[in-house]
């Protein structure tokens, strides 16, 4: 007979019962994957499988000129079991963000996503650090969810900004945590904590991220979902390190979920005070 003393675990905040919802589409997983940088093809496949995830976001310049590394990648990808987040990378202004939109719309299409409205949206002018042009990041914006686009954009932890992009209709936004392919961590906590608290749409916490416990990190500030490539990809063993930033991915929505401990300034015993010996 079971001890009714036990303690069970709620059978709550599991990925069925907690998804997550970008234009009105419900995903398990709130980690986000990329395709570039692997050592092959094979080591990608492998990678996506292991992450558990059902976004992948693609270059789409990349892919139509079969770019060094994404031969053969729209054949790699189960897409019927993936949703592709087409994105604008290489678009210096917003005029060619727009336009490789558009080409990214036809290519999920390609791939028999019909209803895929989806886009990442990178402007970057910025060559050396590969940093968001906001200005030009919302005037794209605008225009793109005017043509019906579910609109992600990538953008600096800017609140002000983060906000004028969620007024003029962006599904998500997704600030850096740090700048791409830097491994640096979660550089500006702060800010991206100011978005997080006055967001209405999902926070994707893009770029920036080197090691799980800074992927757990950003899920227990209170981000909605994770946008990592690079860690993934140029780990010593992809699969191994896509397995773990889904496990930190998880544990850190999680913990937020369930709430931490409080800070206090002074000590706090564990062990109760009554009952002690020679009391």
């Amino acid at each position: 007979m079971a001890d009714p003393s036990a303690v069970t675990a709620p059978a709550t905040n599991t990925p069925a019962t907690d998804p997550l919802v970008i234009g009105g589409r419900s995903f398990r997983s709130r980690l986000m994957t990329g395709t570039g940088k692997y050592p092959s093809l094979q080591a990608m496949q492998a990678s996506l499988q292991s992450s558990g995830c059902e976004i992948v976001t693609v270059a789409v310049r990349r892919v139509q000129t079969q770019a060094a590394g994404h031969e053969g990648l729209m054949e790699a990808i189960d897409w019927s079991r993936i949703w592709m987040l087409p994105n604008t990378a290489g678009c210096a202004t917003a005029e060619e963000a727009i336009r490789v939109a558009r080409l990214g719309r036809e290519l999920a299409k390609l791939a028999g996503q019909e209803d895929n409205t989806f886009v990442k949206l990178e402007v970057i002018p910025d060559a050396r650090h590969l940093l968001p042009d906001p200005i030009g990041t919302l005037e794209a914006a605008e225009q793109l969810v005017r043509e019906g686009f579910t609109v992600l954009p990538y953008i600096n932890a800017d609140p002000l900004l983060a906000k004028r992009l969620e007024d003029v209709g962006c599904a998500t936004v997704m600030p850096l945590g740090s700048p791409i392919g830097s491994g640096q961590g979660i550089r500006n906590a702060a800010n991206i904590a100011l978005i997080i608290d006055n967001a209405t749409v999902p926070v994707v916490v893009d770029a920036g991220i080197g090691v799980p416990s800074e992927a757990a990190q950003a899920m227990e500030m209170g981000a909605d979902a994770l946008l990592i490539n690079s860690a993934i990809a140029l780990a010593g063993d992809p699969p191994a390190m896509a397995r773990a930033m889904a496990l930190a991915c998880e544990a850190g929505r999680s913990a937020r979920r369930a709430g931490r401990l409080p800070m206090r300034a002074d000590a706090s015993a564990s062990s109760p005070l009554q009952g002690r010996v020679g009391t």
